[in-house]
């Protein structure tokens, strides 16, 4: 038997051996629980400390406290541990499907908003085109002519953004403040919009259109590892076709490990009436 006859019986035996291990494996192996499983994102990363017999553990924990990043993590060997390695790609998959996913499909019609959509047919294209997702075609600008009041003082509109996960956790909140808020100073509002697939800008168009004082976009923001649920309120006097951005005043970090939504609502009404009674926002409102 030659040399090359000799490796490859050996290989064959080899695999043969691993084919048999592996049945035995599937046979023995125990059944685990999804219950009986760890949920990694249950553990709050900035109380977590991972290093083990830190020299100074009082600094470690001030140090993981004033921030939401990943910091003192540790190590095995030369790589990470396996549960941050696993944390970590939890949540960013968490962020993926904030940005890809949609909203309910009943959740405009909670909170008797007016539902529209942008140019964006889908979230691949409001990805590639943000250029389309400040617009609307003639179909669903007729829906804001028909359903939508002229001439309010504020009005609000609601776009999922780059995060659906932000608008379905805040808005539960943060709408009732804003409006209860705002309707306890006097002001009047509109009919709150939303927009599926909408840009900042999309402000814009729906100010020039229904020509209310002053415009509120509450949106979602793009994910990070930290929080899949971060949202933002773009502001603006005046909205209309050609405004430009130092013209906006935002308010960001809207979740519940920043700006908690109740709280943010609240804010937003006091900013909201400081711009009427100013008749400005952006770098104009200071």
């Amino acid at each position: 038997m030659g040399l090359e006859d000799n490796v490859r019986a050996i290989v064959e035996e080899l695999l043969k051996d691993m084919g048999k291990g592996k049945s035995q494996v599937s046979a023995n192996a125990p059944v685990i629980q999804e219950d009986a499983l760890t949920d990694l994102a249950e553990i709050d990363l900035q109380h977590y400390l991972q290093v083990p017999n830190p020299v100074n553990k009082a600094l470690y924990e001030e140090m993981k406290l004033s921030t939401p990043a990943r910091i003192g993590v540790w190590r095995c060997g030369p790589r990470p541990l396996t549960d941050t390695i696993i944390r970590f790609r939890a949540d960013h998959a968490v962020a993926q499907d904030s940005v890809l996913g949609e909203v309910q499909e009943d959740f405009p019609a909670k909170y008797n908003m007016v539902s529209v959509q942008s140019l964006c047919q889908s979230k691949d294209e409001y990805l590639t085109r943000p250029d389309l997702g400040r617009k609307l075609d003639a179909e669903n600008l007729g829906i804001v002519r028909k359903g939508c009041q002229k001439g309010a003082m504020v009005q609000i509109i609601v776009s999922d953004g780059l995060s659906s996960k932000a608008v379905e956790a805040n808005i539960p909140n943060l709408l009732p403040a804003l409006t209860q808020g705002l309707e306890g100073m006097g002001v009047k509002l509109g009919t709150t919009i939303f927009v599926q697939h909408g840009r900042v800008a999309m402000m814009d168009m729906i100010g020039e259109e229904l020509k209310p004082d002053v415009a509120v976009i509450l949106i979602g923001e793009r994910p990070g590892l930290g929080t899949a649920e971060s949202m933002s309120a773009y502001m603006g006097y005046n909205p209309r076709l050609g405004m430009v951005e130092s013209e906006r005043t935002v308010i960001s970090n809207i979740h519940k490990g920043g700006t908690p939504a109740a709280e943010a609502g609240a804010h937003l009404a006091s900013l909201i009436k400081k711009m009427l009674d100013m008749k400005a926002s952006g770098v104009n409102l200071e």
